[in-house]
């Protein structure tokens, strides 16, 4: 079965080969306290840092999941307030949890393809977080660097970015965030279960002066052990492991995203051209990682039962766009032979 469901998704194929080297090796065994999986922890971070460029004075934390950022940032991150600025499901959601946590979250939601413009409707008050979704899985858009370049121009505010389907997939400004995190089964090739923050110091700063450690995983209890190539609590040590393996196999990130945007120039000139509307018409605000493509919830059903018929599985839409609209995934993991695999069965079903 092939799958191009836009997370979980496809796994390296090389990660068959580190799982087996996990084992014989006895790290996964390991105390997290022991030597062994400090060294381990130390050489993850090292080499996810080193591949994706992220700045040196940046630090990396690896949590269970994207969805628990929502809490750590809300718990010790927001103390006046949030602002969310969102055009899909996963960008409200997390506005929703925000709410529930902290009763402060304010909202600034756009259209699918609208390009938000930074103006006084969207600028927070003095000590709002700034909370905005890079890439939305839902309906495959995402902001563009230009955006996030003139939002931290034009603020002093802590930014807080969800890039899970787009983090190890595309080059990020890292600079022009506070809080980088993502899943690692996107654009990681890896399986389910762990998640990555990525935090600037000024981010650190702001923790320290609100000084929250009620809880397990407030951020100052997680950055302690990390310092110390621990962790607060015990790990999922095996995908820490394999984080390592892959980052220490994969191209650098910028062979990586030019590899990732001539795949969606690919895929966005293949798909219209062979019958295909696409979800997302502003050019512009369209997704590298991830295409949603609509129609008639029929034809939609229709498109996603023949493929798996023909060992293919095509993302289900999301939110709002559910029924009439299915997304396939451009993850790093991938194929050239799966991707042509499906453009072959594509082209057939549009023949029909």
């Amino acid at each position: 079965m092939i799958t191009f469901y836009p997370g979980p998704s496809k796994v390296y194929d090389e990660v068959g080969q580190y799982l087996q080297e996990a084992f014989d090796s006895g790290v996964i065994s390991a105390n997290h306290r022991s030597t062994a999986f400090m060294q381990m922890l130390e050489g993850a971070i090292g080499n996810l840092k080193t591949k994706l460029n992220v700045p040196d004075d940046y630090e990396v934390y690896f949590v269970s999941s994207a969805t628990e950022c929502w809490e750590i940032i809300a718990e010790s991150l927001i103390s006046d307030g949030s602002l969310h600025i969102y055009n899909g499901a996963f960008g409200e959601k997390w506005m929703e949890y925000t709410q529930k946590l902290t009763g402060a979250a304010r909202s600034f939601p756009f259209e699918t393809n609208e390009d938000p413009k930074p103006n006084a409707g969207i600028m927070p008050s003095a000590n709002e977080v700034i909370c905005i979704t890079h890439n939305e899985t839902s309906n495959g858009t995402a902001l563009t660097s230009e955006f996030l370049n003139t939002l931290r121009a034009q603020s002093d505010n802590i930014i807080a970015v969800d890039a899970t389907s787009s983090m190890a997939g595309v080059i990020l400004p890292w600079e022009s965030a506070d809080i980088w995190y993502g899943s690692v089964q996107k654009c990681f090739g890896l399986p389910a279960g762990m998640g990555v923050m990525i935090v600037s110091p000024k981010a650190v700063e702001l923790a320290i002066a609100i000084g929250n450690r009620s809880h397990y995983n407030s951020l100052l209890f997680i950055r302690d052990n990390f310092l110390k190539f621990q962790t607060p609590y015990t790990p999922n040590t095996l995908g820490i492991y394999l984080m390592g393996r892959v980052m220490q196999q994969v191209a650098p990130i910028k062979t990586v995203a030019r590899q990732t945007l001539e795949r969606a120039q690919d895929w966005y000139s293949f798909l219209p051209e062979n019958g295909y509307q696409l979800l997302v018409e502003y050019e512009a605000v369209r997704s590298e990682t991830v295409m949603a493509v609509k129609d008639t919830k029929e034809r939609i059903e229709a498109i996603k039962k023949a493929g798996l018929q023909e060992g293919i599985v095509l993302g289900n839409g999301y939110g709002e766009d559910k029924e009439t609209s299915f997304r396939i995934a451009n993850f790093p993991a991938i194929s050239d032979i799966e991707i042509q695999t499906l453009k072959d069965f594509l082209v057939f079903f549009s023949s029909k």
